[in-house]
């Protein structure tokens, strides 16, 4: 059985969720896209082309996004809470609102949040991407599978590989292992340096005793910085089932020494190689 990946697998998986396109749109892609009348397709409009009240919103913004980056999520709302009273037609505050309600596990609030931002903005697939992951989280498996799809369907869409991560999650959850892992097959064919992908696609090729595919996956995250505690007793499972005993004491090692205290860790103490 495939457990739920967590701590830094998890972190991971998140970091990948439209929080950070978001950072990205403000602090590197400027202020959103601007609405009519700077709607000429022939011009390149810039920061100093939105309106006053977009930037005094935008400042609000950024500020929200760094408190959720540094986990104080009172602080963040409080800024959200001024950039939609400064401008309450901008879709993105809402749906950074609605970000930091899914992650405080306030799911009703954050569905109000994100069909906000939508009612706004109906387009915007990396906002339709995080709606599935709320609903998923809420077991409203179906619907978060259309949003997928509808985020997937956008041709301008950029972050194609992260949805169909998503969407094998919300698979897997519902117990459909099959499409979970061509979702994550379709995923590590776009990005194949995702840790939180080839972690699931290890998983459920060992599950399935296809143990040489399965290795190769474990060990492109565990060649990595994106090694986790999870993914190495994944690992030593792996390379124990082959009979690779030099690599089952090598990940053995870096197991105890990184994350001694883990769950796994203790798993590995035990020889609890089968539960």
């Amino acid at each position: 059985m495939i457990k739920s990946v967590n701590g830094r697998m998890a972190r991971l998986g998140y970091a990948a969720g439209a929080g950070v396109l978001l950072w990205w749109s403000l602090t590197l892609g400027g202020c959103a896209a601007p609405k009519a009348p700077m709607d000429n397709p022939d011009v390149t409009y810039t920061a100093s082309d939105a309106p006053e009240v977009r930037k005094r919103a935008t400042n609000r913004l950024q500020l929200a996004v760094l408190y959720f980056q540094d986990g104080k999520n009172t602080f963040a709302l409080d800024e959200i809470k001024q950039a939609i009273l400064i401008d309450p037609g901008w879709y993105e505050p809402y749906w950074m609102r609605g970000l930091i309600q899914m992650q405080m596990q306030d799911y009703a609030p954050a569905e109000t949040s994100f069909q906000r931002a939508l009612s706004i903005n109906p387009n915007a697939a990396d906002l339709k991407h995080n709606y599935g992951i709320l609903l998923c989280k809420m077991k409203r498996y179906d619907e978060g599978l259309r949003m997928f799809a509808a985020a997937l369907a956008n041709p301008a869409y950029g972050q194609v590989a992260k949805t169909y991560l998503e969407q094998g999650n919300c698979l897997l959850a519902m117990g459909n292992k099959a499409q979970a892992e061509s979702s994550y097959q379709k995923s590590f064919e776009l990005d194949a340096s995702n840790g939180v992908t080839a972690y699931h696609l290890a998983a459920l090729l060992f599950e399935r005793k296809e143990n040489t595919r399965a290795l190769f996956y474990a060990r492109r995250i565990n060649n990595s910085d994106q090694a986790s505690a999870e993914s190495l007793w994944l690992g030593i499972k792996i390379e124990r089932r082959i009979g690779n005993t030099d690599a089952v004491e090598q990940l053995s090692a870096q197991l105890r020494k990184r994350f001694g205290q883990s769950t796994e860790a203790q798993a590995l103490e035990r020889g609890a190689f089968d539960e």
